[in-house]
């Protein structure tokens, strides 16, 4: 089932940031979203995810769901990498980490406790957790922060591998990724700048400070 958007509109810390998205992405395809710091990328990555409610619109998603990665790694900094990957996997019901170290070649890192890590190792491993989640639509916010080189090309041959699989993906990244049939999608014309919502309408978390 393809992820589709219509008429959405977005809010953060109280301030309605994005109106009237719409969109559509199917099993195999890549969107890139492209605009300014600031224009509400992140914001619609939340929304997608079920992490911030939306003000209006409609969001149809395939019923086993999304897989968000974010600005944070998300990661147990007690556990070491296999401990990581083996807790999310069974969060989700996966069977197994292999493929998951294969990807993101952390083979040699598996014993090494996460808190230990670089920032590079640790991005890796936290993309690497989307291997073991199952879900067919991944959310990325600037996934590649703290890659290098050649680890920006084993993140985008495991989302070419995602796509092969039937996933989809969404990624806001202001690098080229070199996933050639991927399609952009710049969300500036979308951009509502310093539009105050009540309570009510934001996310109830954001607007109390919470986060």
């Amino acid at each position: 089932m393809s992820l589709s958007v219509h008429s959405l509109s977005c809010a953060r810390g109280g301030i309605q940031v994005l109106t009237g998205v719409g969109f559509a992405v199917a099993p195999g395809e890549a969107l890139i979203l492209r605009g300014p710091n600031g224009a509400g990328k992140t914001t619609l990555l939340r929304t997608l995810a079920g992490l911030t409610p939306p003000l209006e619109g409609r969001i149809d998603a395939p019923d086993d769901g999304i897989a968000y990665a974010g600005h944070a790694d998300g990661l147990k900094a007690q556990l070491s990498v296999a401990e990581n990957l083996r807790f999310w996997a069974g969060v989700f019901g996966a069977t197994g980490i292999e493929a998951a170290v294969e990807a993101f070649d952390l083979g040699e890192l598996l014993d090494r406790r996460a808190g230990n890590l670089s920032a590079g190792q640790k991005r890796r491993l936290s993309l690497a957790r989307l291997l073991v989640t199952g879900r067919p639509v991944w959310c990325l916010d600037e996934p590649t922060v703290s890659l290098d080189v050649d680890n920006v090309a084993r993140f985008a041959r495991a989302v070419e591998t995602h796509l092969s699989n039937g996933g989809s993906a969404i990624i806001a990244t202001h690098i080229d990724l070199g996933l050639p049939t991927a399609r952009s999608l710049d969300i500036t014309p979308f951009t509502r700048r310093n539009q105050p919502v009540t309570v009510d309408e934001a996310d109830p978390f954001l607007s109390e400070g919470a986060l």
